[in-house]
């Protein structure tokens, strides 16, 4: 998908939580270790609900915002999507599962902050810093769950 504006990007971002939602699901019924597999279960769970929070935005987003041009995406490191699908999650175990949804969202995360410092309007930077509140937010909240799954 090619990224030209910040209506491209919010979408971006939104297929990407769809698609790792998918994958973790589909690998909870091949990973052979149970804990892993209910953990992968969760986190498909969670990217489906936080593929809804980021159509929220969309939908919601001020006009002026979405209909921005991104001219420094393309100078930005490319978020690793192979790793979003990837049999690898079939095969990993719970703390490895843990390590690469983190790393996937601090990705993200790290993508809106670059944009942020080169926002040149207003409502464009509003944009931004929301979303990379939803992503800390939902971080911190799968950093919290994985714990006391860890803890059981």
């Amino acid at each position: 998908m090619e990224i030209r504006t910040f209506e491209d990007l919010i979408d971006w971002t939104r297929q990407l939580h769809a698609h790792l939602a998918k994958c973790l699901h589909e690998s909870a019924g091949q990973n052979k270790n149970e804990r892993a597999s209910a953990l992968l279960d969760y986190l498909s769970s969670h990217e489906s609900l936080l593929e809804k929070a980021v159509a929220e935005f969309e939908r919601q987003a001020d006009p002026k915002a979405m209909k921005t041009r991104l001219y420094d995406y393309s100078s930005h490191k490319p978020i690793e999507t192979h790793r979003t699908c990837d049999a690898r999650y079939a095969s990993l175990d719970f703390d490895g599962i843990e390590r690469e949804v983190l790393d996937f969202h601090k990705q993200v995360m790290d993508l809106y902050d670059a944009l942020i410092g080169k926002a040149e309007i207003r409502e464009a930077k509003a944009l931004l810093e929301d979303l990379k509140s939803l992503e800390q937010h939902e971080a911190m909240r799968l950093s919290r769950q994985i714990g006391r799954m860890e803890d059981v």
